[in-house]
């Protein structure tokens, strides 16, 4: 099968990205053909978006040979390899997902025959609820497939902690590359299904654990929302912010209380939602959602 991967997290990193070597290594070894076009960076909380009005450019990667540790970057070039190695060569793209499943479809891996199957992902942090999945951009690459008529998949990994431990790695990618063999056997022929959500959890032995078919959980936010106020910018890692914010960590700047002056008040407004709502209404809900089965510690999939 020719899988086309993307996601929203970027090329190998241990601080940004640091499942996508892994899971393409576990693709191949499955016996799959596997062309890779990824941002150039990350894309994340971007859902379905292309940047109108702005030319992107492609440059190509090929990854090193670290999987795991500090060198996981791998080297780039502004043009493609002209020695017929190039069927390795990742491409990059200064865009969205869904902007680099337009061109992987369209504009690469030509010599490959037509692509089986889009797998967007593994997202770096679950994707459960729709709060969540609504505005994801692994979810919006899996989206930007299907409506091109490809079947897609959209992967994520819950991660309770960042200490990336490879072996459980390892499982989440044999679990995920199972459930991705498993359902594109099984894709309705009717075509009353587009895609599926692939939620797997990173805790131990999760290839061993049970495989849930859920219901997607309706969520909201509530007073308060994604952003909160605070007097001067900071210059904060987008990449840490989100890992802080995945795991449930606040920031400690104080909203501006002041109502009495006249007119507004200049204000700036640092990305950090509340995903305290989202946990308790998994809470609420109760066995059988897609946040519980997954806090649980077993995969998830819907449609």
């Amino acid at each position: 099968m020719h899988i086309l991967v993307t996601n929203d997290d970027g090329p190998p990193s241990t601080k940004a990205s640091p499942y996508i070597h892994a899971f393409v290594n576990h693709l191949k070894a499955a016996g799959h053909d596997v062309s890779v076009c990824l941002p150039d960076t990350q894309r994340s909380w971007i859902g379905k978006a292309h940047m109108i009005g702005q030319t992107l450019k492609p440059v190509y990667f090929r990854p090193s040979a670290h999987v795991y540790g500090d060198e996981t970057e791998g080297t780039t070039n502004a043009r493609p390899d002209a020695s017929g190695a190039g069927d390795e060569e990742w491409v990059l793209v200064d865009g969205t997902p869904a902007s680099c499943v337009q061109i992987g479809l369209n504009h690469f891996f030509h010599g490959k025959g037509p692509v089986d199957l889009v797998v967007s992902g593994p997202n770096y942090g679950r994707n459960t609820t729709a709060i969540f999945a609504l505005s994801s951009g692994t979810l919006g690459g899996a989206l930007e497939a299907a409506v091109c008529k490809v079947r897609a998949i959209a992967v994520s990994f819950a991660f309770f902690s960042r200490n990336h431990d490879p072996a459980i790695i390892e499982a989440a990618c044999r679990q995920s590359v199972k459930v991705i063999d498993g359902l594109y056997r099984q894709w309705p022929t009717d075509d009353s299904v587009d895609l599926y959500s692939v939620n797997v959890p990173l805790v131990e032995a999760v290839d061993t654990r049970k495989i849930y078919l859920t219901k997607m959980l309706q969520n909201y936010w509530q007073a308060g929302g994604c952003f909160e106020e605070i007097d001067d910018p900071s210059n904060a890692d987008p990449v840490e912010e989100e890992a802080k914010i995945r795991e449930g960590g606040l920031s400690s700047a104080t909203p501006d209380t002041e109502t009495d002056c006249k007119g507004h008040k200049h204000k700036h407004f640092k990305w950090a939602p509340r995903f305290t709502d989202v946990y308790s209404s998994v809470e609420a809900a109760g066995p059988g959602s897609d946040g519980w089965v997954v806090k649980e510690g077993h995969t998830r999939y819907t449609s």
